[in-house]
């Protein structure tokens, strides 16, 4: 019998509700693209700390984390203490609250560049206003943005030629090339430019070169283009002050999410005063109105409070990223061991990449290649792969990446590995995936 079939048995309750969302859900039955799984992922009925449990009664290790929101891990005690606190005060008032300004306060203590804060529902709903912002502030139109970055689904976010989208005043260039970016910003047409934070998905599937990155931003000043680094992954994940204040970058707005509120759907878009005072009603001038039923709901800005704070002084983000060097380490002198020529990179968010190895990653995490096409190849084989690693206990996102937390251990990390090399063995000899050549 093959791992697939054996997982199909072993989860014969998830398989009813799947066959039950069919009817529901147009996405194969799911509610989120990452979220399809072939045949079947598992309902998930509750997590604590880095496990998760499905509606069969199996016990995961847990990678998603909220698609890396929860660094935390699930049901950390403040945050949870202070949701529940609020919530009997009310979810929502549609009115001022002080625990809005004490959280935009917070933000402001940890950012460096953040003069003025806006609060939003999902970081997407950030990245919308910061171009608005930028058009209203410069008189243009036109968005420029890089390959392979993501921020978001809308139409001004999502690259040109996307079924649906109206994006015709989008240009996408590629990463790390000085000349082009110099060549489209010099058209002096574009009012903004976005630019991900550690590097194209997820914290840097593809990490940005140093000096290109530090480029970014005087050439943009040059030629009067506003830059919004978008950190709604890496925000307070990679540092008290996001990746951007790790690599001493000064964007002009930059856009925060997931982490930013311990877990709870917010957005938050910070950045310089004169830019972001479009914002500020004026009697004969233009200015954006910014609206929004959930901005800064007495609930989430409890919960973003309680999760600022203990992201305030970099404790977190140091045990986290130690568990993520662990990781690499770890997983990576097993690879090697059983000769294959698959590796694992990143920081808190740790990569699988399949090979071949170019060099060997270094402490930094950086990948074992600059070769992009190899960076992004293997994503059918890495899907299969998260099939079989759920089969033996590990729920990753997409079997594409472990992202981690706080609440997992060096315990948690062996098995991970363990099982990481059972799972290659199993989809091996099932045929879901090609046999890796050994060595470098």
């Amino acid at each position: 019998m093959s791992i697939i079939s054996e997982f199909v048995k072993a989860h014969p309750q998830s398989k009813q509700l799947h066959e039950k969302a069919l009817n529901h859900f147009a996405a194969k039955g799911a509610t989120h693209v990452s979220r399809m799984w072939s045949p079947f992922g598992p309902y998930m009925t509750h997590a604590l700390g880095c496990k998760i449990w499905d509606v069969d009664g199996h016990e995961y290790i847990e990678y998603r984390n909220g698609h890396g929101a929860l660094i935390l891990g699930h049901g950390h005690p403040v945050v949870i203490k202070a949701i529940q606190e609020q919530v009997l005060k009310g979810i929502i008032y549609s009115a001022s609250h002080e625990l809005e300004i004490e959280w935009a306060g917070l933000i402001k203590s940890m950012v460096p560049t953040a003069e003025r804060v806006e609060f939003f529902a999902c970081g997407q709903e950030a990245n919308m206003m910061a171009i608005r912002i930028a058009r209203a502030s410069t008189g243009r139109r036109k968005i420029l943005r890089f390959e392979n970055n993501f921020h978001g689904w809308a139409d001004e976010l999502i690259a040109p030629g996307t079924a649906g989208a109206v994006s015709t005043e989008v240009k996408v260039i590629p990463m790390h090339d000085l000349k082009v970016l110099e060549e489209e910003l010099a058209t002096e047409q574009y009012a903004i430019i976005l630019t991900e934070g550690g590097g194209a998905r997820m914290a840097g599937q593809i990490p940005w070169e140093p000096d290109f990155i530090r480029a970014v931003g005087p050439m943009a000043k040059k030629y009067g283009t506003i830059w919004l680094l978008d950190e709604v992954v890496t925000g307070f994940r990679d540092g008290p002050a996001g990746w951007g204040g790790l690599m001493e970058l000064t964007p002009d707005l930059t856009s925060f999410g997931k982490s930013v509120a311990g877990g709870m759907p917010a957005g938050v878009l910070t950045g310089r005063a004169d830019i972001m005072e479009m914002l500020t009603p004026k009697a004969n001038e233009p200015w954006i109105s910014h609206t929004g039923t959930w901005n800064a709901m007495p609930i989430v800005c409890a919960a973003g409070v309680a999760a600022c704070k203990l992201l305030k002084d970099g404790s977190v983000q140091k045990q986290v990223n130690e568990m993520g060097a662990y990781m690499r380490q770890t997983g990576n002198k097993a690879l090697q061991e059983c000769g294959y020529n698959w590796r694992l990179y990143g920081r808190s968010i740790i990569h699988i990449y399949f090979g071949p190895v170019d060099f060997e990653v270094d402490d930094a995490g950086n990948p074992p290649t600059k070769d992009i096409k190899k960076l992004l190849a293997g994503v059918e084989e890495k899907h299969k792969l998260g099939v079989y690693l759920l089969h033996h206990g590990i729920h990753t996102h997409q079997g594409r990446q472990f992202i981690l937390s706080i609440a997992h251990t060096k315990e948690d990390i062996d098995k991970t590995i363990n099982a990481l090399i059972k799972a290659i063995d199993n989809a091996m000899a099932d045929g879901a995936i090609g046999k890796l050549p050994a060595g470098s």
